[in-house]
C-alpha cells in the first residue's frame, strides 16, 4: 500500500500501471527544463502556458517512442499566435518554442482558441533517426492543448486517453493515462479512473511526485510504479545544419545576402545560439568564389541600367 509523501520531483517521467484495470499512466514534472524553454525568450503569460503545456505533453507522448529518434507537436494558427512547437526524443530530452505577431497587444486573459484563430491545425511528425518520417494532422478541436491532444488521440490512434496539464512560472506538470491496445476492459473502470483523474489540482500536478499523486488519486486501486526517467533539455541545432541549410538556399540566394549584408546570421528557436557565416566561410561551403561572383552580376546590372 502507498503511503504519502510530498516530494518536488524535477524533470522526471514516471510510468505506472493499473493492475485492475488495463490501463497505463505516465506522470511528468519538469521544473530546469521548462526554465531553459522560457529563458531567452519573454512569451506573453497566456502563449507561455500553452507552450509549457505543449512540452509537457511532447515528453508524455514521447514515452511511448518503439525507435530512436524524436516526436514533434505542433500546433499552428492563423491568428496572433501562429505556432507552439514542442520536440521530445527517445534519449528523454526535450525542446520548445513559439512564434506569434510580436506587435499584437496580448491581454493576460486572452484565450487560446483567440490566440489562434480560425482554421488552426494540430500536427504531429514521427522522425525516426534511420527512416522515413510519418506525420498526422488534424483541425483543432478543444479550447486547451490537453482537449486538443485528446481529440487527436480518439481521431487518429483510436485510442482512450485522459491528458492533465499545469503551468506556473516555475515547474510544467502532467498526467496521462492510456487504455491499453487490445485489451478488455470493464465497463465502468475507465470511467471511473478518469473521473479520479479530474479531480486532480493544478498544485497537485506541478508539485507532487508519482509516488504521492498516485496515492491521492487512486489510492483504491492496484497502481505499480514503474522506472522513473530523468529529462533534460537539449538542442539538436548545429553549424553543419545550418550549412545544409544554407546549400539548400543556394548559392545565388546566399551570395546576394553576404554581398549586402557582409555575413548571414542565423538564430535558432530553441536555444537561441548564433550562427554566422561571411565571405570566407560561404566560398568555402559552396567550394568557388560565390560572393565575388555575385558582386560581379551586382555591379554588370547597375552598369546595364
Amino acid at each position: 500500500m502507498m503511503t504519502e509523501q510530498v516530494i518536488n520531483a524535477r524533470d522526471q517521467l514516471s510510468r505506472f500501471m493499473f493492475d485492475d484495470c488495463p490501463v497505463r499512466g505516465l506522470q511528468v514534472n519538469l521544473y530546469q527544463v521548462w526554465q531553459h524553454v522560457q529563458r531567452n525568450k519573454k512569451y506573453p503569460l497566456p502563449i507561455k502556458q500553452a507552450l509549457g503545456e505543449l512540452t509537457v505533453a511532447a515528453v508524455l507522448l514521447a514515452s511511448n517512442l518503439k525507435f530512436e529518434g524524436s516526436l514533434i507537436v505542433q500546433v499552428q494558427g492563423t491568428g496572433i499566435l501562429k505556432m507552439l512547437v514542442a520536440e521530445a526524443t527517445s534519449s528523454a530530452t526535450c525542446r520548445a518554442t513559439a512564434r506569434w505577431d510580436e506587435t499584437a497587444v496580448i491581454d493576460d486573459a486572452m484565450s487560446l482558441v483567440d490566440l489562434l484563430g480560425e482554421n488552426g491545425r494540430f500536427v504531429l511528425t514521427l522522425q525516426p533517426a534511420n527512416g522515413e518520417s510519418w506525420q498526422g494532422m488534424v483541425e483543432l478541436e478543444g479550447d486547451s492543448i490537453a482537449q486538443m491532444l485528446m481529440n487527436y488521440m480518439v481521431r487518429s490512434e483510436q485510442l482512450a486517453t485522459y491528458i492533465a496539464l499545469a503551468v506556473d512560472a516555475q515547474h510544467a506538470g502532467g498526467l496521462l493515462l492510456q487504455k491499453l491496445p487490445g485489451q478488455k476492459i470493464e465497463e465502468d473502470c475507465w470511467p471511473e479512473l478518469t473521473v479520479l483523474a479530474e479531480t486532480v489540482k493544478t498544485d497537485e500536478l506541478l508539485q507532487l511526485d508519482a509516488h504521492t499523486l498516485l496515492y491521492r488519486l487512486f489510492h483504491e486501486h492496484e497502481v505499480r510504479l514503474l522506472a522513473d526517467q530523468s529529462i533534460e533539455f537539449a538542442c539538436t541545432c548545429s553549424r553543419a545544419k545550418v550549412s545544409d541549410m544554407l546549400l539548400l538556399l543556394g548559392g545565388q540566394e546566399v551570395g546576394e545576402a553576404v554581398a549586402e549584408q557582409g555575413s548571414i546570421k542565423i538564430n535558432c528557436d530553441f536555444c537561441h545560439a548564433n550562427y554566422v557565416f561571411d565571405e570566407v566561410d560561404v566560398n568555402v561551403l559552396f567550394g568557388r568564389n560565390i560572393v565575388e561572383t555575385v558582386k560581379q552580376e551586382l555591379k554588370t546590372q547597375q552598369c546595364d541600367h
